[in-house]
């Protein structure tokens, strides 16, 4: 919201420098993002007026200037706009003048012919191109005929003016008006406020009865009016109301549409004018729009209407989208003469909802979705009408026709001076509380130190006890507030089992070499239903930031694929992350998700580059399994974790992934990305994991305790032999572990070969066996006899042939 202080100064008087009440503001209301003023760093700039213009003898579109500036010779200045003309005030910048950018004018030649300085746009002495009119967009800018040659331009523009650019928050919408931002700088100054106000003169011989029929429900709309203005003059407005709307950041465009957004500023009430001549059967409807209906917005856009969209219907169909943008087929233009003024109080919740819906934020849709003063909306539409009156010679028709109206009444509350005193650690007095409450212009009534407040509709945020603490303090002062210390027991701070296993999951994995990566925890539902560990209903958002943040991810593989890729395609060809985070289950027939706590990550390329003693490791399937077993280890899971084989997920390569189970709990996976998918991420050869942290969290954990090195020496044997090939390493350790008796301390599987000597339905496995007593020294005869009885066991089983 930008405030001019000239503006402001029509209502309150506060005789402060800029700056210093750009500070108050900040300390005690909303928040300023900048004060400014456009005059500032320009030089030199004065109003000229053209007396001749002719072509220039050797350029098509450059002409030749004579142009009176106040002094006793006109200046020749070269001008190349389209629109330029004879006997027109103009904007001119002298010889040695600073224009917008802090660029100097010069004196020089241009095409042989000499120029004295510059004929300015808008634009090029430092306006906005958004809040340049329309017809002065591609071309100079004419003052008004009473502008006096050699005069600064500045106070003819309203450049002279001071603009304070405010922050302002949802919780005060209050602010978003003059009038409102007037009242609060009353209150901190402690100044009385004053509002003019226009007195309406209606036409006797016509009434408004003989022109509209409304029909509004009240939940779309708590209160709706019309008012009718006829033998409207469609023109430019006056040049104080152009000014007033630019230093406002607006663009001027006619007399009407002008009017209403001047009453937009100035009250905070959102209005519209509808040409009265195109409105169908003279009815106006305030209702949600029907399937299949479409409305052509003043922008020239088509939209589709969706059933919670509120429209202003006419007897075909709909004209404007409500509290949003008006339609093109009413739109005021320089054919109308009968003009219909809108103003109305429309349902906020499905107003923020349209605006997104159609990605239409405006300032007047901004206003209803925060609010919007109700008492207020009569007098603005009154105000509104007779400006347009004025402005456009016509006539206002008597009365107000009323789809619906609501009462606006002040909000009590009440609060003690115990209660004020004790929040704030003051010790205010009674009178200086009740002062702060008149200064905001709330009624007060004080009995037995309680304040009971009457809250005017302006402030509608207001409604609690906690809302007028609130307001104590910022009137009083929050740098005037006690400081105090906390008191309490005070209780060292510790993490809980859950977070101490998510803690140590992510050491452990970025000592390993991952990173951490944090990735949007919505995607899209083709993504979010990848991966999946369990089956589960997709949790889709109603209103998504885009089409590619629709739905809460059930995985995080997918969100480190989409990492991957964003790497590769910058030539990080090596790339080893992780993620930790939740993800989000939804049973049919619930509306919740549950949020479950998971680990994943995704490697690719090579783990270590070569060095000269060193050679290169690329990612394989047994890297990454051996680091998820690394973190179940080291996380207390050493006990009946297996990994088995997985042909069921479609995104995994079928015979490169298996499926991880502690006795029979589903953990998750590890394996090698399906080369379909890689190909439309493209990306290269990927191995990922995702395991279920929860269920880890939960799992009773292996405690580590310390066991002293064995003083007795270890005996190896080692046994190759040819199985068949569907024969599982695993089958094989698990008959080797049975049958070997207490002594044998580990399994190693330290050869695999297939090809010459050997059958082609066969595979040569190699083990070493190790045998170690901790309390007494082995024999040999005893380790003789165990390892014949897993030989034993190994030619029965799976028929192995002993090599």
């Amino acid at each position: 919201m930008k405030i001019s202080t000239k503006w402001l100064s029509d209502y309150v008087n506060i005789d402060v420098e800029p700056q210093v009440l750009a500070e108050k503001i900040e300390r005690t209301a909303v928040e300023v993002d900048e004060v400014y003023r456009l005059e500032k760093g320009l030089k030199k700039i004065v109003v000229g007026e053209t007396l001749k213009v002719e072509k220039h003898p050797d350029s098509d579109h450059l002409r030749i200037c004579q142009v009176n500036v106040g002094e006793d010779e006109p200046l020749q200045i070269i001008c190349g706009a389209p629109n330029i003309a004879a006997h027109k005030k103009v904007i001119v910048a002298l010889p040695n003048s600073r224009i917008a950018g802090n660029v100097k004018i010069k004196r020089g030649k241009m095409r042989g012919e000499v120029s004295e300085g510059m004929i300015c746009a808008l634009q090029e002495i430092g306006f906005v191109e958004s809040v340049v009119p329309k017809k002065f967009v591609d071309g100079i800018y004419f003052l008004p005929e009473d502008a006096e040659p050699g005069a600064p331009v500045y106070s003819y523009l309203g450049m002279d003016e001071d603009i304070i650019d405010l922050d302002v928050t949802p919780n005060r919408a209050d602010m978003l008006s003059m009038r409102g931002t007037a009242y609060e700088l009353a209150a901190i100054y402690d100044k009385k406020v004053t509002l003019p106000r226009l007195e309406i003169k209606e036409s006797k011989n016509d009434n408004i009865e003989n022109y509209l029929e409304i029909a509004a429900d009240s939940k779309l709309a708590s209160t709706y009016l019309m008012r009718i203005i006829k033998n409207v003059t469609i023109g430019e407005s006056p040049m104080w109301l152009q000014k007033r709307l630019w230093n406002a950041g607006i663009r001027p465009l006619n007399n009407v549409v002008d009017v209403t957004n001047y009453i937009l500023m100035d009250y905070g009430q959102p209005m519209h004018s509808f040409d009265y001549g195109k409105i169908s059967e003279k009815k106006i409807i305030v209702r949600l729009a029907q399937p299949g209906e479409v409305l052509t917005t003043i922008d020239e856009k088509e939209r589709k209407l969706n059933s919670h969209d509120i429209v202003i219907a006419d007897g075909k169909g709909p004209i404007a989208l409500a509290g949003t943008m008006g339609g093109q087929a009413t739109g005021v233009d320089n054919g109308t003469t009968t003009v219909a003024l809108e103003a109305a109080v429309f349902n906020s919740s499905l107003v923020r909802k349209t605006a997104r819906r159609h990605n239409l934020h405006s300032e007047a849709s901004m206003r209803f979705e925060r609010g919007i003063n109700r008492a207020t909306v009569v007098e603005a539409l009154n105000t509104a009408a007779q400006l347009i009156a004025d402005l456009g010679n016509g006539e206002i028709v008597s009365g107000i026709a009323e789809g619906t109206k609501e009462e606006a009444v002040p909000v009590e509350v009440s609060v003690s001076l115990d209660k004020i005193n004790k929040v704030l650690g003051t010790s205010l007095a009674s009178t200086d509380v009740e002062d702060i409450f008149k200064r905001l212009g709330f009624g007060v009534d004080v009995s037995n130190a309680v304040f009971n407040v009457s809250v005017p509709p302006r402030r509608w945020d207001i409604s609690i006890a906690a809302d007028l603490i609130e307001e104590v303090a910022r009137i009083y002062g929050y740098d005037k507030l006690p400081a105090t210390l906390p008191k309490g027991e005070l209780t060292p701070g510790n993490y809980n089992h859950s977070q101490k296993m998510i803690r140590a999951a992510r050491q452990l994995l970025e000592a390993a070499g991952l990173t951490q990566a944090i990735s949007y925890g919505l995607t899209t539902a083709e993504k979010a239903g990848r991966f999946l560990m369990q089956p589960s209903e997709t949790t889709q958002l109603n209103f998504p930031m885009s089409s590619d943040r629709t739905t809460a991810r059930m995985n995080l593989v997918s969100g480190l694929l989409d990492d991957v890729a964003y790497n590769v395609a910058r030539k990080v060809d090596d790339v080893a992350l992780y993620e930790q985070g939740r993800v989000f289950y939804r049973k049919a027939g619930t509306v919740r998700p549950i949020e479950v706590e998971h680990i994943a990550g995704v490697m690719t390329g090579l783990f270590k580059t070569a060095t000269w003693h060193e050679p290169k490791v690329p990612v394989d399937f047994f890297l990454t399994k051996g680091i998820v077993e690394h973190m179940l280890h080291a996380l207390g899971i050493t006990e009946n974790i297996s990994y088995i084989q997985a042909d069921g997920h479609e995104e995994m390569h079928p015979g490169r992934t298996a499926d991880i189970y502690v006795d029979d709990e589903f953990l998750g996976f590890v394996g090698e990305i399906h080369p379909n998918l890689c190909k439309e991420y493209h990306i290269d050869r990927t191995y990922v994991f995702e395991l279920d942290l929860q269920k880890i969290i939960d799992m009773d954990k292996q405690v580590k305790s310390y066991i002293p090195v064995s003083k007795y020496p270890a005996i190896t044997r080692d046994v190759a032999m040819a199985v068949d090939k569907d024969v599982k390493n695993s089958d094989i350790i698990d008959c080797i572990e049975k049958n070997s008796g207490n002594n044998l301390a580990k399994v190693e599987l330290f050869d695999v070969y297939e090809g010459e000597h050997i059958a082609a339905n066969l595979r040569s496995l190699a083990y070493k066996l190790t045998y170690q007593n901790k309390e007494a020294t082995l024999l040999d005869e005893e380790v003789t006899k165990d390892f014949d009885k897993v030989i034993d066991k190994l030619k029965e089983e799976f028929n192995a042939k002993i090599r």
